[in-house]
């Protein structure tokens, strides 16, 4: 249900609501989809000065996670308002990795720092100092969208389809580029609800440790929104995002994630093996075309999803016009899940070492308090 009557290859909705036929198993790979190193965003010029946090007047601390703390900042040379992020990666790496460490997080912001996207949290400059590493990002007002993700706090339907169509549609502005986030959860979503903004954050930060020899702590993604790819340690494209997009949506819609479980091991089985529950199980109001939607985002092979945000979006902002002219019922009232696999996943010293399926299947869950 491509807008002015088009319909994609593999993301036509009609398409699908007729046969539910994947051809996107044919389909040539899109622009940018690939899991290579991030576009390379051009590097510094010769001569030009590093960057120098003394640039920026620190003010209070305004966020803080297991790997950095985030400040609110003036930058003396312009007078801009912005955050800054440090990261600990002294704390999290082991001495001989730094450097190489050090060297990756330049260039995923370096990539990040070249997307300019309204819906997307702009990297202002990023740097060093001694052996850990900073951003200076956009300074945006809101609150995250995990505020929304639980019963009675929901959001009207319309407005999580919309934003549901404009992050697709950053995701794929990204994706274009070859950025692919990696980590896409409520918490990594910054919302003004009265100013309509909306902000996309941390882009290439679950990349960073990636191809270290040795880590006291590896970033690899939130489990309960890993697409089952991506969970199994394999190659990564733009489509794993529009899988996590998806649960995303669908915990803002129900209040529960499609899958959980008290188990790691049984957690990922399902993400893999088992089909996400119609979203109108939990709520029965919905209309059948988000339904739909939300099954082709959620698929487990990545050939059968949406091949790229913009038709993902496309279909969306059909719903939107053709199905959701008045407000569903409202969610019905579940047992909140377990918060450990919400939150992004980090591997234990021992673990650290090898990136492959066996090493989240560890005896205990995630500590959520070790969650960034």
């Amino acid at each position: 249900m491509a807008s002015g009557g088009k319909t994609g290859k593999a993301g036509g909705f009609w398409q699908r609501l007729i046969g539910r036929v994947a051809e996107g198993a044919d389909a040539p790979a899109q622009p940018g989809m690939a899991d290579d190193a991030p576009a390379a965003a051009p590097p510094p010029k010769p001569g030009t000065p590093p960057p120098d946090l003394r640039d920026f007047d620190i003010g209070a601390e305004i966020g803080r996670g297991a790997m950095a703390i985030v400040y609110k900042a003036t930058q003396r040379s312009t007078g801009r308002q912005v955050a800054i992020k440090r990261l600990a990666l002294s704390r999290e790496f082991s001495t001989e990795d730094l450097a190489d460490v050090r060297e990756r997080f330049m260039r995923e912001a370096r990539a990040a720092g070249a997307l300019e996207h309204p819906d997307i949290l702009q990297v202002v400059d990023a740097g060093q100092e001694g052996n850990d590493a900073w951003l200076a990002l956009e300074y945006v007002l809101g609150r995250d969208l995990s505020l929304f993700t639980k019963a009675g706090q929901l959001l009207p339907v319309r407005e999580v389809v919309q934003l549901g169509a404009r992050l697709a549609r950053a995701l794929h502005y990204a994706h274009s580029r070859g950025v692919i986030h990696r980590d896409i959860k409520p918490a990594n979503i910054m919302l003004d609800r009265v100013n309509g903004k909306l902000k996309l954050m941390d882009f290439g930060i679950a990349r960073v440790g990636d191809g270290s020899r040795t880590r006291t702590g590896l970033v690899l993604g939130t489990p309960s929104f890993m697409s089952p790819e991506q969970l199994a340690g394999l190659t990564v494209d733009g489509r794993s995002d529009l899988y996590s997009l998806g649960v995303l949506l669908y915990q803002l819609l129900t209040g529960t994630l499609p899958h959980q479980s008290d188990s790691m091991a049984r957690l990922m089985q399902l993400i893999a093996t088992e089909p996400a529950p119609d979203v109108r199980t939990h709520r029965p109001g919905l209309p059948e075309s988000l339904a739909l939607v939300l099954a082709v985002a959620l698929e487990k092979r990545p050939e059968l999803r949406y091949p790229s945000g913009e038709q993902m979006a496309r279909d969306l902002d059909a719903v939107l016009v053709m199905d959701l002219q008045t407000e569903p019922a409202a969610a019905q009232s579940v047992t909140p899940e377990d918060p450990a696999f919400a939150q992004t996943l980090r591997l234990a010293p021992g673990e650290a070492g090898q990136n492959r399926p066996s090493a989240a299947l560890g005896p205990q869950p995630p500590d959520p308090r070790q969650a960034s």
